[in-house]
């Protein structure tokens, strides 16, 4: 089995949480997003008073994108170890850096563990950033006060590597994460993540709640997509 067949398989096989309306409307944004394509070739964006480069098979940051690199700006502590899971262009792991941690970033896209080290030189963060390819913690070591993540919100099968930033197959990524999380956090670590609706939210929620960790949601905002209303939420479990 390849692993395009395997990722369809576990997306077939997932059965969500959140009520069939909300299912039908999730797949049609999903259908709606994808006709409308990316961007191609290379883009230069602002974020956050980083510049980023990011290139046609990363996602590069959306607007509501800021909510999340603020909490993030906010919950580092000079000094911390801080692990950017899913971490894309690295607009998260630069805004840990510049506030003086250090930083592992890591990604399943190798194109996304490119972009972040020439970010990371363009913003003067080099030294504090390593880069690094990772399906999910399978090449990470260590403990850290901090773990970011992005998750892709939804649950279908990625149709190529940039696809892999929007969608997990069935979720088995964002399962194993919470599985496994726990065991590279220090004593008191805590970590910073990213939920809409556009996914299953309660399927989310169920892995927050069986996770143990104590929960608080940040910051939610709702923001149209496609005339579609979303809810975006920040999330932080320690």
């Amino acid at each position: 089995m390849t692993l395009q067949q395997q990722f369809t398989s576990e997306a077939e096989s997932y059965r969500p949480l959140v009520p069939e309306a909300q299912v039908k409307e999730i797949t049609e944004l999903r259908r709606a997003l994808g006709e409308l394509g990316g961007e191609e070739g290379e883009q230069t964006v602002p974020f956050l008073g980083l510049t980023l480069r990011v290139p046609a098979s990363v996602m590069t940051p959306c607007p509501v994108s800021p909510m999340l690199g603020g909490a993030v700006f906010a919950e580092v502590a000079p000094g911390d170890r801080v692990l950017d899971m899913g971490t894309g262009s690295g607009s998260l792991a630069l805004i840990a850096a510049k506030k003086g941690a250090d930083v592992l970033a890591v990604d399943l896209n190798p194109d996304a563990v490119a972009a972040v080290r020439v970010n990371a030189g363009l913003n003067q963060v080099a030294d504090r950033v390593e880069a690094r390819e990772s399906d999910v913690f399978s090449a990470v070591e260590g403990r850290f006060d901090l773990i970011v993540f992005n998750p892709p919100f939804q649950w279908f099968a990625a149709a190529d590597y940039a696809d892999v930033a929007g969608t997990d197959a069935g979720y088995r990524a964002l399962t194993r994460f919470f599985q496994e999380a726990r065991e590279h956090l220090t004593a008191d670590g805590r970590m910073v993540m990213f939920f809409s609706t556009m996914g299953d939210v309660a399927y989310f929620e169920k892995l927050v709640a069986e996770s143990g960790f104590t929960h608080k949601k940040v910051f939610t905002t709702t923001q149209p997509v496609l005339d579609v209303a979303v809810d975006f939420t920040v999330h932080r479990l320690s």
